[in-house]
């Protein structure tokens, strides 16, 4: 159970740390306004959101590696599931990226926010799975 919690620990910290540095904003580009004012784009908002989701997600792994008991690592791996599933639909529903197929957001961030959020569906899953049976 250690090394599923580990793996979720790590996850939350890249699904966190990662689109900080692949959204547009971190690459320079900004929408410019008829006025000339620049804004943010939507997947500066993604990254923005993913943090909400990656920190909860570093809990419930910590959380999980410190719970001795298969309750509390089964309900820890159903909040876990449900916070990957955030981490893909933030991007590929919610907000979103960018619509230029250019764009560092939908090259590089987006597949990884949709690959490390199923990798922490399945780990909790895992979590899940390997926590059944009695106390």
């Amino acid at each position: 159970m250690k090394v599923v919690a580990s793996i979720i620990i790590v996850l939350a910290l890249l699904i966190a740390i990662v689109p900080q540095f692949t959204d547009c904003e971190s690459q320079g580009k900004m929408l410019t306004l008829e006025s000339g004012k620049q804004v943010s784009m939507k997947c500066h908002w993604t990254a923005r959101a993913e943090i909400a989701v990656g920190v909860p997600l570093l809990a419930v792994g910590l959380l999980m590696l410190l719970s001795k008991r298969k309750e509390s690592t089964r309900y820890l791996g159903i909040v876990g599931a449900v916070l990957g599933l955030m981490a893909v639909l933030l991007p590929a529903v919610l907000i979103g990226v960018c619509s230029n197929d250019d764009m560092i957001c939908n090259s590089l961030m987006d597949p990884a926010l949709i690959l490390m959020g199923v990798l922490a569906i399945v780990a909790s899953g895992a979590a899940i799975w390997l926590s059944r049976g009695p106390e």
